[in-house]
């Protein structure tokens, strides 16, 4: 496949499968990683990787900051709380580690954080490899963030489940015509 092909019709794989990436196909996604835009060169960014039992202690660690957002949880919440990550073999937890710079602003660090995270989606599918960036509550729970052992000056960008596509995806033809405006917008 090439470049432009894989920007054009990759999708999301919301349902994983075994086998988890190999080892050198994870290599080829933190090398795409490692290309992201990047001012200052700062690498404001690194991952997390979980499987095996880790992807149970996830769910628990999810479960576990979940009661402590809500309070009780009934048994259909824990249970979906719990199995969130068994919905794939490998998650990469993408993970903005940010610092004050003179030239490069904390935003800005995030969002080459959040590149780093695209390009890892791109080479993964561009090897065959199913991929689903996830965020959603326990992306932003801090009791999820002390759990998995961040610092201060990290914060999850999102989850990025890996493994082979259980089901083909087919997503909408884009509106493009929406996505760019002359400027400047002259007045009639």
């Amino acid at each position: 496949m090439d470049a432009l092909e894989l920007l054009l019709t990759r999708t999301s794989s919301p349902l994983l499968q075994e086998p988890a990436p190999t080892a050198d196909q994870l290599e080829l996604m933190m090398k795409a990683a490692s290309r992201a835009p990047d001012h200052g060169s700062l690498t404001p960014y690194r991952f997390l990787k979980v499987e095996g039992e880790g992807l149970r202690a996830l769910g628990e660690l999810f479960l576990t900051a979940g009661r402590a957002s809500a309070g009780e949880l009934s048994e259909a919440q824990a249970t979906k709380l719990r199995n969130m990550p068994l919905r794939a073999p490998m998650i990469l937890v993408a993970v903005a580690v940010t610092q004050e710079h003179p030239k490069v602003p904390v935003s800005e660090q995030v969002i080459t954080a959040g590149c780093a995270a695209h390009a890892v989606v791109q080479a993964a599918c561009a090897q065959g490899v199913g991929a689903m960036w996830r965020s959603g509550d326990m992306a932003f729970n801090p009791k999820v963030a002390q759990g998995l052992g961040l610092a201060e000056n990290e914060q999850i960008i999102g989850f990025i489940y890996l493994g082979q596509t259980v089901k083909e995806k087919t997503v909408p033809e884009a509106d493009t015509a929406r996505l760019i405006t002359d400027w400047p917008i002259l007045q009639g």
